[in-house]
């Protein structure tokens, strides 16, 4: 760990952020409803506008947490070390800007769809932590990932999956989880690391071809 707390200062901070925000949170419960995203609130007071990235630090429970830290982990230190080699000390900067324009990214839909709806409150990293994993999978397409954590996939076929699930998770399924985040989120990881490293489309072909 004190190797990335070297290498990787802004994942570390995150990392370390997240995990200790939400922490916090789980322990006074009151703070949910003031750090949570809640479209209908925003719409109507712009002030509110930190709800956008504090409902990125806190999670929903134990097993929300874990898993979206862990995701993180895996990948979003590598991803910062890659932008380092790629770019020197600005990576450290373009990882920051990536994660933290997806996490606003990511939400629009949400903001947009939920505005008239009083009851809607959302909350999590897995936005942003989907664009760190696409942004991931843009430089290691053939990397093997683990399906459900257990079953080996090559990256690209996951992200195929993963985008196809989102798509009608977030048109069919009623189960209190923000598809839409984690779709928008994936999508933004892609454009974003296009924007910043166009020769990554080329990467990705000469990977196949």
């Amino acid at each position: 760990m004190l190797y990335y707390l070297y290498a990787t200062p802004v994942a570390s901070v995150i990392f370390a952020l997240t995990i200790g925000v939400s922490l916090y949170v789980f322990s006074n419960p009151q703070w949910y409803t003031k750090l949570m995203l809640h479209p209908y609130a925003l719409h109507r007071d712009k002030s509110k506008w930190y709800m956008v990235f504090t409902s990125g630090l806190i999670h929903k429970d134990w097993m929300h947490l874990i898993f979206n830290m862990m995701t993180f982990y895996y990948f979003g230190f590598g991803l910062e070390n890659m932008f380092v080699q790629f770019s020197g000390v600005w990576g450290h900067v373009l990882f920051a800007g990536l994660y933290l324009v997806s996490l606003i990214l990511s939400d629009i839909p949400t903001l947009i769809r939920q505005k008239n709806n009083p009851g809607y409150y959302s909350l999590g990293a897995s936005g942003a932590i989907c664009a760190v994993l696409f942004s991931f999978i843009m430089f290691q397409p053939k990397a093997m990932l683990g399906l459900f954590m257990v079953i080996p996939i090559p990256a690209y076929l996951f992200a195929f999956l993963f985008l196809g699930y989102c798509i009608w998770a977030s048109k069919k399924a009623y189960d209190n989880i923000n598809h839409d985040a984690h779709l928008f989120g994936a999508l933004a990881g892609i454009g974003l690391t296009v924007l910043l490293y166009p020769w990554s489309i080329s990467h990705i072909i000469r990977q196949f071809f």
